[in-house]
């Protein structure tokens, strides 16, 4: 949380306007006269402390465009990568036909390898969504 040379630290306590406090057990104590400015400072701080987990779906932005695939920011910090093969469902050229810089798109963690890239699909997401949207509701018989 605090950063090289306190840098993390600083940022938060220069964007939020908080006072912060970190004992030596590692609590946190963050105070302020101002509710909201608090709780940003918090989520910022719980998002510096968030693991990615697998298998989870994030609503990420996209930060940056490859010919190979776009980078998604999840939460503050994080992010990891969806290839092209997992924009969509058809075959996509370009990055561009699909997601363009700063858009919101749900993606699906799928790995994380072991160099700690975060692979992305938005692929995996788009097949859920048509697996529930399709399934019938189950009917239950009852007898008179």
């Amino acid at each position: 949380v605090i950063g090289p040379s306190g840098k993390q630290i600083n940022k938060i306590i220069d964007e939020t306007g908080v006072k912060i406090d970190i004992e030596q057990d590692g609590t946190i104590f963050i105070s302020s006269v101002n509710e909201a400015m608090n709780q940003k400072a918090k989520q910022i701080i719980e998002d510096i402390v968030r693991e990615v987990e697998v298998g989870q779906i994030y609503l990420g932005k996209v930060k940056r465009i490859e010919k190979f695939g776009a980078f998604v920011e999840l939460f503050n910090g994080k992010d990891g990568l969806v290839h092209i093969s997992e924009l969509a469902e058809e075959r996509v050229g370009r990055v561009e036909d699909v997601v363009s810089i700063g858009d919101e798109i749900l993606v699906k963690v799928m790995e994380i390898d072991k160099q700690g890239r975060v692979n992305l699909s938005r692929k995996a997401v788009l097949r859920e969504k048509k697996e529930k949207k399709g399934k019938r509701p189950e009917r239950h018989r009852m007898k008179p």
